[in-house]
């Protein structure tokens, strides 16, 4: 009985998909209300139930045409994340640790994806070295609770993988700076 009422949830949410995306061809936003749209999510979605609505009432648009002016930036690369930014101290997650690996360039990409499958590492990324004072290349952020549990937990990712001969060294953070996306209007709005 369960799966036919999951299957016809399914479909009504399909059947809605098709709705918005049939909305999506709305009418194109001018110059004025794509710049309100655009310094509106530099602050961050409101902080309601329905912030696309309330977006759209703003700029004096359809929640159509604010979706579909972002659904469009983002294929345009205009908009290349739209994401959460999580506060993770505030949840109680005080000891982060960036811990930055010297890999040997043939194995950065295995190593990362290796790194990735992990659930306690939340960033994993590739920079640049920079010789001679800094030879780490493989970057990956791992958040706890507790800094013997953040050892312990990169202790275990060193014995899983066999990483025991790689130069590493372990960054705990100490302040947490103000974190947000990409900014191109004027600063100091903020959408709480």
């Amino acid at each position: 009985m369960s799966s036919l009422s999951s299957q016809q949830q399914h479909l009504q949410e399909n059947h809605r998909t098709e709705n918005m995306q049939n909305e999506f061809t709305a009418e194109l936003l001018s110059a004025n209300q794509l710049q309100k749209l655009r310094e509106i999510l530099e602050c961050g979605l409101p902080h309601v139930a329905q912030p696309y609505l309330v977006i759209a009432e703003k700029v004096s648009a359809t929640e159509a045409q604010v979706l579909a002016q972002i659904e469009h930036w983002q294929t345009d690369g205009l908009v290349k994340r739209f994401g959460l930014v999580v506060k993770h101290r505030q949840l109680g997650y005080k000891a982060n640790a960036m811990v930055v690996w010297n890999i040997a360039d043939e194995h950065v990409d295995r190593v990362a994806a290796m790194f990735s499958s992990c659930p306690e590492v939340s960033l994993c990324y590739r920079r640049p070295r920079r010789l001679p004072h800094w030879p780490y290349n493989l970057f990956c952020m791992i958040h706890g609770t507790d800094r013997s549990i953040v050892l312990a937990q990169i202790d275990a990712m060193v014995e899983k993988f066999s990483l025991q001969d790689i130069e590493k060294d372990i960054l705990f953070s100490f302040k947490a700076y103000k974190q947000q996306g990409a900014r191109y209007g004027k600063k100091g709005l903020t959408n709480g």
